[in-house]
C-alpha cells in the first residue's frame, strides 16, 4: 500500500510539471497513470 502511495504521489509531481510546461498529452498520460494507482489502492483496501 505505502509503495502504491508513493507512485501515485509521484505521478501526481509529473502531471503538476507537464500541466506547467504546457505538455498537454504527457499531461494526460500522467492523470491515467494517477488514475490506475487510485484504483489500485482502492482495490487493497476493500480486500
Amino acid at each position: 500500500m505505502n509503495q502504491l502511495s508513493n507512485q501515485y504521489e509521484i505521478a501526481r509531481q509529473n502531471a503538476n510539471d507537464f500541466m506547467k510546461n504546457g505538455q498537454i498529452s504527457a499531461y494526460v498520460n500522467a492523470l491515467l497513470e494517477m488514475n490506475k494507482y487510485k484504483r489500485l489502492m482502492n482495490a487493497v483496501i476493500a480486500n
